[in-house]
C-alpha cells in the first residue's frame, strides 16, 4: 500500500492538478478540507460531507488535546473511527490556536506553555508533544509544530519565529520518525515562515528541504494581512518550495482567495468559512454570496443557487431556508453547511478541470468575474 505519493497529473502555467495517493484514499488536488475542529465538520454528518465531493477534512489538534483528549481518543480506536471518516485525515499542530485562544502564553525554546481556554489548566505544546498527540488521533498528514508571529510583527520577531520554527520542525521530523507503525503510514509536512519577507521565506524554504517532508505549507498568511498582501507573498513563496510535493495554503479561504492562490502553484487549503457562513445565514453562490437572512427572500421560490445540485438546492426553496435560518432551527444551519460545502468542492473541481484542459486563466477570469460582481 503506498504511504504517501503525489503526481502532477497537468500545468498551466504555474497551476497544476494531480493526486495524492495514501492508504486511505487518493485526494484530488487542487483540494479544499472542510475543518472538523473537534472531530465533526459542524451541522454535517460524515457521509454528508463526503457526498459533498471532499477527499479529506481537517481535524484541529489543540482543541481534540483538551477536550476529550488525545489519549481518550487512541483508547477508542483513533480519530477515524470516533467520528466516523474513514479518508484522510490531516490535523493541524495546535501552534495557530495556542497563539490566538490561549491566556498568558509563554514560548520558550522548548515549546509554548498555555493556558486552556476551557477551564484555565495549564498545558505544555512542544514539537514532541504536538507529534504525539497528532500520532494518537491517528492523522494520515501530520503537521510540524511551528511559531506563528502577526504580519505586523517586527522584522526581529519574524526573524526569531521562522528560526524557532525550523528547529521546532527539525525536532517534529525526529518525533514522528520515532513512530513506528504510525510513521510508516501517514506523512509529516513541514511548515514555511516568515511573514510577507521573501528574504525569511527562501530561508524558511531552504531550512525545511534539508531536513526533508512529504508536503510543505504556506504558514503564517490570513491572520489579517489583506489580499494583495497575501497574494503579493504568493507570488514568490510557492516557488521557493519543491515543485515536485504538495504545497499547502492554511487557513484560506474566500472563494477568490482560492482560485488566485491555485494560479499561484498552491494544491491544498482549509478554512472555516464554507461552514462558519453557513450557520450564520451566508450563502455561497457563482454570483457572490447572499445573506439567507435578509427580508427579500421571505417568499423566494429559487433555489439558493440556481443550477446547483446539491441537496439543499435540489430540494428546497430560499423561502423555506430564510424562515429556517430566521427562526433559529437547527435544520437551517444544515442545509446552509451542505450547501455551502458543495460550492465549495463544485469551485476545486472546476479548477482541477481548467488546469487539466490547460484554460486555466480563462475560467479564474470568468468565475472572479461573475463572482466579485456585485461585491
Amino acid at each position: 500500500m503506498t504511504r504517501f505519493a503525489f503526481s502532477i497529473a497537468a500545468t498551466d502555467g504555474a497551476a497544476r492538478t494531480g493526486t495524492i495517493a495514501m492508504q486511505r484514499g487518493e485526494i484530488r488536488t487542487p483540494a479544499f478540507m472542510p475543518v472538523g475542529t473537534a472531530a465533526t465538520v459542524k451541522a454535517m454528518k460524515p457521509c454528508d460531507v463526503r457526498g459533498s465531493g471532499a477527499d479529506i477534512i481537517l481535524g484541529n489538534t489543540y482543541h481534540l488535546m483538551l477536550r476529550p483528549g488525545a489519549e481518550r481518543v487512541a483508547r477508542l480506536g483513533g480519530l477515524h473511527g470516533f467520528m466516523g471518516w474513514e479518508r484522510p485525515i490531516l490535523t493541524d499542530s495546535g501552534g495557530y490556536q495556542v497563539m490566538s485562544l490561549s491566556e498568558l502564553t509563554k514560548v520558550s525554546e522548548e515549546g509554548v506553555s498555555f493556558a486552556s481556554h476551557l477551564d484555565g489548566s495549564r498545558h505544555m505544546l512542544s514539537p514532541e508533544r504536538s507529534i504525539e498527540v497528532q500520532r494518537l488521533l491517528g492523522s494520515d498528514i501530520v503537521m510540524q509544530f511551528d511559531q506563528l508571529v502577526p504580519t505586523t510583527s517586527t522584522p526581529q520577531a519574524q526573524r526569531e519565529a521562522m528560526g524557532r520554527s525550523i528547529r521546532w520542525a527539525k525536532r517534529s521530523r525526529e518525533e514522528f520518525d520515532r513512530g513506528g507503525e504510525h510513521a510508516e503510514r501517514a506523512a509529516l509536512f513541514g511548515i514555511q515562515q516568515g511573514a510577507l519577507d521573501e528574504g525569511l521565506r527562501r530561508t524558511s524554504a531552504d531550512g525545511l528541504i534539508d531536513i526533508g517532508f512529504d508536503g510543505y505549507a504556506v504558514g503564517g498568511l490570513a491572520v489579517g494581512e489583506g489580499q494583495q498582501a497575501m497574494l503579493g507573498c504568493l507570488d514568490f513563496a510557492p516557488g521557493q518550495l519543491p515543485a515536485g510535493k504538495p504545497r499547502y495554503l492554511m487557513g484560506v479561504g474566500k472563494p477568490d482567495d482560492i482560485v488566485e492562490a491555485v494560479r499561484r502553484g498552491i494544491d491544498m487549503f482549509d478554512c472555516v468559512l464554507p461552514t462558519r457562513s453557513g450557520r450564520t445565514g451566508q450563502a455561497f453562490t457563482s454570483d457572490g454570496p447572499i445573506n439567507i437572512r435578509n427580508a427579500k427572500f421571505a417568499e423566494d421560490r429559487e433555489p439558493l443557487e440556481q443550477d446547483c445540485p446539491c441537496p439543499t438546492c435540489t430540494t428546497y426553496e430560499r423561502a423555506y431556508v430564510h424562515h429556517l435560518v430566521r427562526s433559529g432551527e437547527i435544520l437551517g444551519a444544515m442545509l446552509m453547511t451542505e450547501h455551502n460545502l458543495w460550492f465549495y468542492q463544485r469551485l476545486m473541481q472546476g479548477l482541477r478541470d481548467a488546469v487539466a484542459g490547460r484554460r486555466f486563466n480563462a475560467h479564474a477570469e470568468e468565475f472572479l468575474g461573475r463572482y466579485r460582481a456585485k461585491a
